[in-house]
């Protein structure tokens, strides 16, 4: 059985797969995290952090990606390119896909936020 975590992913997958970009690893992970989506977009990489939230009350989706956790993206990304010789030398973007709780019935919100933070 598949996690709600893993649905998200789907859903983010189908989102920037629709958008034209070609998935190139997907839950990469090392000994400074994880990165759930890694792509390219022409002759961009773009590392992307999928998040969701059920409830409002606690901070939103794509707030949840504080500091500490880009740090440890940022980390990450550096260690898949020692990994990835080859993609050393192409720029880099850090996005969110943030699946955001529905407010009073209607639908699931889903933010897609190109070059959220920098390294």
């Amino acid at each position: 059985m598949k996690s709600l975590g893993d649905y998200y992913e789907e859903q983010a997958l189908s989102l920037i797969t629709e958008a034209g970009l070609l998935l190139l690893e997907r839950n990469f992970r090392g000994k400074t995290g994880e990165i759930d989506l890694i792509v390219r977009e022409g002759a961009q990489l773009v590392f992307i952090e999928v998040r969701a939230r059920s409830n409002h009350r606690f901070d939103s989706a794509a707030g949840s990606v504080n500091a500490r956790k880009q740090q440890r993206i940022v980390q990450t990304a550096q260690l898949f390119l020692q990994h990835r010789p080859n993609l050393i030398n192409m720029p880099c973007r850090f996005d969110v896909i943030a699946f955001e709780p529905p407010q009073s019935g209607t639908n699931t919100r889903i933010r897609w936020i190109r070059g959220a933070f920098t390294a």
